[in-house]
């Protein structure tokens, strides 16, 4: 049975979590569905694992039209969310266009696009237009040259602002948020404040479900991995194991654990 938004939002509501990774191709989609996997991340973080770029800005939206085209072919059943990749949105026709491209070219379900007063209006837009939309706060992968790879939130005004423009977002349209790097009580506030579902990636386990990197999941990231992965490879004789692993762990809570906190 695919899984639909209103199946989503009915798991945050019930606090029954939601599981998400990253895919990038028909044969790693296929197993990441069949493992349980709610949600299927096409994320811009394939010009890291996948292109060997040293951050996420160089991906065109060609190329993430091309590899939700693969994705999707392989997935039958998960749910489906497309990055909107770097300047790709910078007014809301061209958010509107690029979306439009995600989902009738790419076949996504959902997009996703990073930032919070910033792209409001877009997200407005996109919404008013039927296009279900997911924020994106925190670090964020396409600021990178701005503001690094550091944790947001840790001081009470940057804690506030946070929390603020992730109610914003949802007041404009969004139906989901990802929280990358977020303190984990700051994380688990926002999660209890929002009605829809928020995803966490290093924000602690008082989300409404986890995201990875599938690369950072396996073990196989060139480099060293970020502290808030887990390798699910390392007692698993298969990828499918690691795989099964890694959604039961999410849902039994047991993943994030305390040492996969960032901050």
């Amino acid at each position: 049975m695919p899984i639909t938004l209103s199946k989503l939002k009915k798991m945050h509501q019930d606090n029954d979590k939601i599981v998400c990774l990253t895919a990038y191709d028909s044969s790693l989609a296929f197993w990441v569905a069949q493992a349980g996997v709610e949600v299927i991340l096409v994320g811009d973080s394939l010009g890291m694992v996948v292109q060997g770029h040293n951050t996420t800005l160089p991906v065109t939206l060609d190329e993430m039209v091309y590899h939700t085209q693969m994705v999707q072919r392989g997935n039958n059943q998960a749910w489906c969310i497309a990055d909107l990749p770097f300047m790709s949105d910078t007014t809301s026709q061209q958010t509107i266009e690029s979306a439009a491209r995600l989902m009738k070219e790419g076949g996504a379900n959902m997009v996703k696009l990073e930032g919070g007063q910033r792209v409001l209006e877009s997200v407005a837009a996109l919404s008013s237009l039927g296009v279900p939309v997911c924020g994106h706060l925190g670090l964020l992968p396409q600021s990178v040259e701005k503001y690094g790879y550091k944790v947001q939130g840790k001081d009470s005004e940057s804690a506030q602002r946070l929390l603020s423009e992730a109610i914003a977002l949802q007041n404009a349209g969004a139906e989901m948020l990802v929280l990358e790097c977020v303190p984990a009580n700051l994380a688990k506030e926002i999660t209890q404040q929002l009605d829809i579902p928020v995803i966490g990636i290093g924000s602690g386990k008082g989300t409404s479900g986890q995201v990875l990197v599938i690369n950072d999941m396996l073990g196989i990231t060139v480099g060293k991995a970020p502290k808030f992965a887990k390798n699910f490879m390392e007692q698993s004789d298969s990828i499918q194991v690691a795989l099964s692993n890694y959604v039961t762990e999410v849902k039994a809570g047991v993943f994030p654990a305390d040492k996969h906190l960032v901050g």
